[in-house]
Order: structure tokens, then C-alpha cells, then sequence
């Protein structure tokens, strides 16, 4: 049975096919002003994580 999930923690399995919605690069674990969050270095934005859930939308996401 899978552990639950925190709001600062996603499931190992679900970090590993998390990918940016803009261009498909690696998200990396963070912390924000807001509370824990997605980066994309590449983009240069971040995704919310609220709740335990990634919002991965791009109008949604803060602007590094």
C-alpha cells in the first residue's frame, strides 16, 4: 500500500514521470515563499504543489 502524501511530499514513482507541461525538462523539489513547489530551470518558473497535488499548469506556475 503507498504511504500518503504530505503537501511538501510527492511519491517517489509519480517524482520520476513528472515533467514540465512548457517543454518536457526535469522538475526539480523545492521550497517557495508560498510553501513547497515544482521548478523548472529551464522555463524558469515554478508549480505550486498544493495539498500533495502538482499544478502543473503554466498559468498557474510563479515566475522565477
Amino acid at each position: 500500500m503507498c504511504e500518503p502524501t504530505t503537501s511538501s511530499t510527492i511519491q517517489p514513482w509519480l517524482r520520476e514521470i513528472l515533467r514540465s507541461p512548457g517543454g518536457k525538462h526535469r522538475l526539480v523539489d523545492a521550497e517557495g515563499p508560498d510553501g513547497p513547489e515544482l521548478r523548472c530551470e529551464e522555463l524558469g518558473v515554478a508549480f505550486p504543489i498544493v495539498d500533495g497535488i502538482p499544478v502543473l499548469l503554466l498559468d498557474e506556475a510563479r515566475t522565477l
